[in-house]
């Protein structure tokens, strides 16, 4: 059985923080949208480099690919078809932004609950040591890289390719 290649967006496909610079980083589009959780009254900006969707789409034999984002499934609607990816299947977090067991991401305890066991790689801006921690003591330090990706310039090659390596390793390993 393949790993779960859980996704976020915003950090990893959506740099974010280089909304204030006054150019996208290279590779990047800039486009506004209205998700159904966006309340603001203008539409939300949102960085893309359409590269990412093959670079996804490359991982897939190696992964199966999971929104893990806020987006949840408007993910297959606002994101996926910009990058070129098909519907994915998405975490349906149970309390957005809620408590977290010892200082770690809301996501994390969530994140280990829908791996239900299953090895996993998970990239997102919001991944600290305290996460690290706690997905180790939890059993899945063995089956599991946690992958902070920083949200002022989004996913590199090297992290497709630290991906790649892990999966690869692990297939090995079976």
């Amino acid at each position: 059985m393949k790993p779960l290649l859980l996704i976020d967006i915003d950090g990893p496909l959506n740099p974010y923080a280089a909304l204030s610079r006054r150019r996208a980083p290279e590779g990047y589009t800039r486009h506004h949208m209205r998700p159904t959780g966006w309340t603001d009254g203008m539409p939300l900006p949102v960085l893309l480099n359409p590269g990412h969707g093959g670079e996804l789409l490359s991982l897939a034999g190696r992964y199966d690919l999971i929104w893990a984002t806020t987006w949840k499934d408007e993910a297959n609607e606002w994101i996926g078809p910009r990058l070129g990816l098909p519907p994915l299947p998405y975490i349906d977090w149970p309390d957005m932004h809620g408590a977290a067991p010892a200082g770690t991401y809301w996501k994390t305890q969530y994140v280990v609950e829908y791996a239900a066991g299953r090895p996993f790689a998970w990239i997102d801006d919001e991944i600290t040591e305290l996460d690290r921690a706690w997905v180790a003591e939890h059993g899945a330090d063995r089956e599991s890289l946690l992958l902070r990706i920083d949200p002022g310039i989004g996913l590199e090659r090297a992290d497709f390719d630290a991906l790649a390596a892990w999966a690869d390793a692990r297939g090995a390993a079976c």
